[in-house]
This record gives structure tokens, sequence and C-alpha cells, in this order.
């Protein structure tokens, strides 16, 4: 006890100020992630794509039918985090909204668009595991998403329609940035092969891009059944449904991408495959 009243001394006062300040940043740290999602719900980023000049806080409350007060504070938090920026537009409307590099990311529609994984991984769904993280660590719980929901992620998704489609519509974002990189950067590694079977393939994002950029080649995206089921028609990939742990339908290659803690969902593996 003496020893900590001793080591509280030798604090300065300037250095407890910028500890007291820097606490906020962790007490509100899910705000960024809550302020970027209601930014996708609401459309904002495609709005002001579509716009043609940089679009003004009245037009952009006219278009969503809302508070120009209480957009107002959404849009200076994102500016203030440089996911917008703001440009003049008239001496009498005042300044006008622009994309940046960041907030063309959040686009719904964008080749390299992470709205999706954003709306995956700010869900209830998603973030309730998080809260179960010190029992996982006492080895109070077997894995954090099963503590929080009853049962692994494969069950809920299957059992749950509309969270299995956020799970691969954030796959697909994943799969547009690291097949397209792939492609661009050793496209050597396709010639010779015929048939690829791309492993837990989600929607068949991956190998569509794949079969795009070499024709030769013929896909078999394979994953379990209820998400293949709901996967669209693409030339020159079939979908197969079926268990990895059972078989793998047989091609010239296959591959499985990198699983990180978005698959396992449990937080204790946080970037422990990155």
């Amino acid at each position: 006890m003496e020893k900590d009243i001793e080591d509280e001394k030798t604090i300065s006062k300037e250095e407890t100020a910028a500890a007291e300040h820097e606490i906020w940043k962790h007490i509100f740290g899910f705000t960024p992630m809550a302020v970027i999602k209601c930014a996708i719900e609401l459309g904002i980023p495609d709005i002001v794509e579509t716009h043609e000049t940089p679009i003004t806080l009245t037009e952009l409350a006219s278009k969503l039918g809302c508070s120009t007060s209480l957009l107002h504070r959404i849009m200076r938090f994102l500016i203030q985090n440089k996911i917008f920026q703001e440009k003049p537009v008239s001496d009498t409307s005042g300044p006008g909204y622009t994309h940046t590099p960041l907030s063309r990311l959040l686009t719904t529609h964008g080749t390299r668009s992470m709205a999706d994984f954003v709306l995956l991984e700010s869900s209830p769904v998603m973030l309730a595991p998080w809260h179960k993280l010190s029992a996982r660590v006492l080895g109070k719980e077997g894995s954090a998403f099963g503590a929080a929901h009853g049962e692994d992620v494969w069950a809920f998704a299957a059992a749950n329609p509309g969270h299995s489609k956020l799970i691969n519509d954030a796959m697909a974002c994943d799969a547009r940035v690291a097949v397209g990189a792939v492609i661009e950067g050793c496209p050597e590694v396709f010639q010779g092969l015929k048939t690829v079977v791309d492993v837990g393939g989600g929607d068949g994002t991956a190998l569509r891009l794949i079969v795009e950029a070499c024709p030769w080649v013929r896909g078999i995206n394979f994953d379990l059944p209820h998400v293949v089921s709901v996967a669209s028609e693409c030339t020159g990939v079939a979908h197969v449904g079926g268990d990895m742990f059972d078989h793998i339908p047989k091609a010239d290659a296959a591959y499985l991408m990198p699983l990180n803690n978005i698959y396992t969902n449990d937080p204790s593996t946080i970037n422990s495959c990155q």
C-alpha cells in the first residue's frame, strides 16, 4: 500500500491529465464504428457519390428526410475523423460534403467497398461475443460466440438467414480485395490449372473474379448447403454444398481463404491469423 502511494506521488500532473484525456477515447471507443454504421445505413456515402457537386447539409437532409441539426452532428463527427471532407459550394449555401478515399470504401456498390464488412462487425450478433471475453480468458466458456448465442456461428447462420447473408456479403468484400491483389500480383499461379475449388467460398465472389480473369479455369464454389443454396449463378462456377470435414470436391487446385476471428467468432483469437 505504501509503495502504491509513493508511485502515485511520482506521477506528474501532466501525466495524470494525459491519462485522463486518453481514457475517454477508450470509454467511447465504440463511437466511430457506430457513426460509420449509421452513415452506411442512411446511405450517405452513396448519396455523396451520385451528387455531381459537393452536397450541402440542407440538400443531404432533404434527401434523407431528416433533421439538419441531428445530421450535422453526424457529419461533423465523420469530417473530424477524415471520413468525409468539406469543400466550398457558394458564399450563401455554405460548405458541401465530398468523398475522401476512406468514405469511398463505404459506398454499397463500389468495387472495393467494405460497407458490408462494417455492417457485419457492428451487428449485435457479432458484438455480443466480445462481452464474453473475460469469461473466455478464465476458461469459463468454450467459445465466446457459443457463450453469447448458445451455438457456433455456422449453426447460428444456418438458422438465421439474415445473419448468414451478412457473413456472405462481408466475406465478398474481403474476397474482392484479396483475390484482386492475387490476380494482379501473381497471375502465374493460375497457369496450367483447369479446375479450382474454393473451400468455404461463400457466395462465389472469389471464384467469379478468378474465372473472369482466367477464363480457362472452371471453379467449384464449395460451402455449407445453406450458403450455396442462395449463391447467384455464375458462368464457369459450379456451386456445391457439403462439409469440408467430410470431403472436398476434386480439382487441380484447392484453396482456403485465411481464417481470422470473423470465422472463429472468438475474441480471444484477436489477429491470430493476420
